[in-house]
């Protein structure tokens, strides 16, 4: 409150001490005392008092000129806390992802692949030449290819087998194609490929891990925590840390407490998919007459407005207006449906600039603000009780005319 409002309520004052209404019951205030009042009041003027912000009744006032955009105030009831939910609600990994194992698409181009071949001696093709000795059959030895990647056109190379098409074939597959190819030409050939790289198929893990890499993907079914455990785990406190999967062209978040709490979201990967372990410090700042001015980080998972005041240390008693309690954020335009004031304002960026205002002298806001959540970078502030300002504004006044009166005193 500044002192131009509050100088119309001393001027009442000074009328009533002016016409001997005080004087009579507090006789030590002389008419030269009275003057003195009421010449520190002049000399304060209109300067504005000393304050942390605006007050309940400055906000409310702050539009702009007709026609030009505005900024929002909104009041917080339960209506417009359930369409900020429905608007701020995340798609849960179960939903969006689902929980279906990834199907096996058998070898991907760039994938190793080791070949071993077997032949019934006597070894006629891939064998050492050692004969039979004492009548006995010598016994048949494998011989192990080098190892073959599996060019881009989904093929390796055997001797004398050619080229085997392996892309999209399970490895029993390849080994019956290389037998196959083999007969007539080796010994009752016996064929076994094993797979000693995956890289096809596989799941890459970044960000706050131990150790960023990719996960190769087996017909077991990796799931989304095993992927986070293959990377050595998260290097931040749990409850701090947002899991982002990017699959395709989509991207979906959500804490990672949430995925370990619930293990319907742990669910399976399927190849090419990215998981991102973010650090994400969640906070809000605290401003007016509340028990602490400062920022305040909070969890992943959010809180509400409750918290939040909590967190701050409450309202202070001698100083708030527990009608003034106000949240400044940024929103998307579709936020809400229906905006207060037209035309709305906007940042460059598509964002509206919108106050929510809610009043604690009514028992059902408590109610409702269990359910208002906080979002990051949000400023919460309370403003100053009308009789704080008022309390200030005569301290101000006193502090100028106690001296003065003072000095007169001493002189008589």
């Amino acid at each position: 409150m500044d002192l131009c409002t509050l100088r119309s309520r001393v001027a009442s004052v000074q009328r009533a001490v002016n016409s001997h209404l005080f004087l009579p019951t507090m006789p030590f205030l002389s008419r030269t005392t009275i003057g003195i009042l009421s010449a520190a009041t002049i000399m304060v003027g209109c300067a504005q008092m000393p304050s942390v912000g605006p007050n309940s009744k400055q906000i409310d006032q702050a539009v702009a000129p007709p026609g030009e955009p505005t900024i929002q105030i909104v009041d917080v009831d339960d209506a417009v806390t359930r369409q900020l939910l429905v608007q701020r609600k995340q798609k849960l990994f179960s939903e969006a992802l689902g929980n279906t194992p990834a199907q096996y698409k058998g070898i991907g181009p760039g994938d190793v692949l080791e070949v071993s071949i077997w032949e019934a001696p006597p070894a006629t093709l891939f064998g050492s030449g050692m004969s039979e000795t004492r009548g006995a059959a010598s016994a048949a030895r494998a011989t192990t290819l080098p190892d073959q990647t599996v060019d881009r056109d989904g093929n390796i190379s055997v001797p004398f087998a050619g080229k085997i098409h392996a892309a999209g074939q399970t490895l029993s597959a390849v080994e019956e194609d290389i037998v196959s190819r083999l007969k007539g030409k080796a010994n009752q050939a016996v064929v076994m490929v094993r797979q000693t790289r995956n890289l096809s198929s596989t799941v890459t893990v970044v960000g706050e891990v131990a150790n960023s890499l990719k996960v190769p993907l087996t017909p077991a079914g990796e799931r989304l925590l095993d992927a986070l455990a293959t990377a050595g785990g998260v290097r931040q406190p749990v409850n701090k840390m947002t899991l982002q999967v990017t699959r395709g062209r989509e991207l979906y978040s959500l804490p990672l407490d949430a995925v370990i709490r619930d293990p319907l979201q742990n669910v399976p990967l399927h190849a090419g998919d990215v998981v991102t372990a973010l650090f994400q410090p969640l906070s809000f700042t605290a401003l007016g007459a509340t028990g602490k001015n400062e920022e305040v980080n909070f969890e992943a998972q959010g809180i509400s407005l409750a918290q939040a005041l909590a967190r701050t240390g409450g309202l202070i008693d001698a100083r708030s207006d527990a009608r003034g309690v106000f949240i400044f954020r940024l929103e998307p335009k579709d936020a809400l449906s229906a905006w207060p004031r037209q035309p709305v304002a906007s940042t460059p960026e598509g964002m509206v600039p919108v106050v929510y205002r809610i009043d604690l002298k009514d028992p059902s806001s408590f109610f409702v603000m269990q359910s208002f959540a906080i979002n990051n970078k949000d400023i919460l502030y309370v403003s100053n009780a009308p009789i704080a300002e008022l309390q200030k504004f005569l301290n101000l006044v006193f502090s100028v005319a106690y001296p003065v009166i003072s000095a007169i005193q001493v002189t008589r």
